[in-house]
């Protein structure tokens, strides 16, 4: 199966606080991909960079993940998926962050495995696999 990479792995990675070097080479041998809402979510970490060599190490990251990896959209599928979970956790008292949510929908219409940091906020939704994190 797949892995889908949530935005607080990247930004952990970029940080230097991840214990791989290649942020490409997290998953190891399984596919991995990056939901388009998640490339949103970097691209605004970049252009909110405080300084420009923050910036710029930021960018490097940035440009190469998403050029490297397949970027799954938000497509009709996810649309889907998105709104019966919206409408479930809203029902149930468990809702967590929009972005979150679209992400958690687009990983469950692609059959996606998770790899987020946030297991708090992506454990409350119903149906969604995460992957381990490799260094936890």
């Amino acid at each position: 199966m797949a892995l889908l990479i949530d935005s607080s792995i990247l930004i952990h990675l970029e940080r230097g606080r991840g214990q791989v070097d290649d942020p490409l080479e997290i998953a190891g041998e399984e596919p991995i991909a990056v939901a388009a809402i998640t490339a949103s979510e970097i691209l605004f970490a970049l252009y909110r960079a405080g300084d420009a060599r923050r910036r710029r190490a930021r960018e490097l990251i940035v440009e190469r993940v998403l050029a490297a990896l397949p970027i799954v959209p938000f497509d009709l599928d996810a649309a889907r998926a998105h709104s019966r979970l919206w409408s479930q956790m809203a029902a149930a008292g468990t809702m967590i962050g929009a972005h979150d949510l679209l992400i958690a929908a687009t990983a469950l219409a692609g059959s996606y495995r998770l790899l987020t940091l946030n297991t708090r906020e992506f454990g409350r939704v119903p149906g969604l696999m995460m992957a381990p994190v490799p260094w936890n």
